[in-house]
């Protein structure tokens, strides 16, 4: 190849600067021109692009977010906004196209690909670690190092105020920030998608702590759990302690953002040097990714699914534990 194309799709996560500057780096290392569109499949639609050289990547391996832009397009959900964007791509001579994002952005690649015949390779850049075909995603790492940091400081007021609080953390559909972190953290309680949610038990396990006149401690809640987030798992339990002063703190988008840790600079350097070398080998509509320390080629149409499984030996962990 001599051209290809990058994007950052859909939420951001720490590590995608780091991604683009070893896609770009190891596109000038094999003389391959590459072209950045701002905001994802939307710039691509509306051309707003920019040349990058390994100059223009200077500076970025430790920035959170991606310079590129992010966004998401209704459009590009379309048959027709894919077509569209096909056109732009062929009329500026690119190649193919490297799609950094989740598993939103990674179907859209993979339909561009089937109706327009657009190799594309993606990378699997989402904090929520919940893709096939690798062990960990961008960006993963680093939200739950910061996940941690924040109930580390949020222990430190709990305990001196005697209170009991619920950290909800990101995890729409899937639980394993919760779920690290609150190993991690040493959290009292631990609720995700992947498990029902018990309130009884819960209620039973903080009843035995309150014989211990123990009052203070962290349930970490993923707002994708069955019981409808941290508000309403705090009501619940509420009710039954009455007398307990409880707080709720939403974490939020602070766990996106943020600089990436080494972990994840290095894996999204591996995982954008690899995705450049698969395109230009004609490898296409694959997700690149690291298991076992290896780099690793998944279909994207496998990819997409959601891993929905959940270690045995951490639920285990979790229950020793808490």
């Amino acid at each position: 190849m001599k051209h290809i194309g990058i994007i950052t799709s859909g939420g951001d996560s720490p590590g995608m600067n780091a991604c683009i500057r070893a896609i770009v780096r190891t596109a000038s290392f094999n003389d391959i021109k590459v072209t950045g569109f701002y905001r994802g499949y939307e710039g691509l639609l509306e051309n707003d692009s920019l040349v990058l050289t390994r100059y223009d990547v200077r500076n970025i391996i430790h920035r959170g977010g991606t310079f590129l832009k992010t966004s998401r397009s209704e459009e590009f959900r379309t048959q027709a906004g894919r077509s569209k964007a096909s056109k732009i791509l062929k009329n500026m001579g690119i190649e193919g196209l490297i799609v950094i994002g989740g598993d939103g952005s990674l179907i859209g690649a993979n339909l561009i690909s089937i109706e327009n015949d657009i190799p594309v390779i993606g990378c699997p850049g989402t904090i929520d670690n919940d893709l096939f075909g690798t062990d960990f995603t961008i960006g993963y790492h680093t939200a739950v190092d910061t996940a941690i940091e924040a109930v580390d400081n949020i222990r430190d007021t709990a305990s001196s105020h005697n209170r009991l609080f619920f950290v909800e953390v990101m995890g729409r559909d899937a639980g394993l920030i919760a779920l690290r972190t609150g190993i991690a953290a040493g959290a009292e309680g631990i609720l995700i998608p992947e498990t029902p949610s018990d309130i009884n038990r819960l209620v039973k396990y903080l009843k035995t702590d309150f014989k211990k006149k123990r009052r203070s401690g962290i349930i970490i809640v993923a707002e994708g759990e069955s019981e409808g987030g941290a508000f309403e798992v705090a009501k619940k339990v509420q009710r039954e302690f009455p007398e307990w002063e409880m707080k709720v703190t939403v974490l939020g988008h602070i766990q996106r953002g943020g600089k990436p840790n080494g972990f994840d600079r290095i894996l999204a350097s591996r995982i954008g040097h690899g995705a450049l070398l698969a395109l230009n080998k004609g490898r296409n509509r694959e997700m690149i990714g690291i298991s076992g320390g290896e780099l690793i080629y998944t279909p994207l149409e496998k990819a997409v699914k959601h891993n929905s499984t959940i270690s045995p030996y951490l639920l285990e962990l979790v229950e020793a534990l808490s």
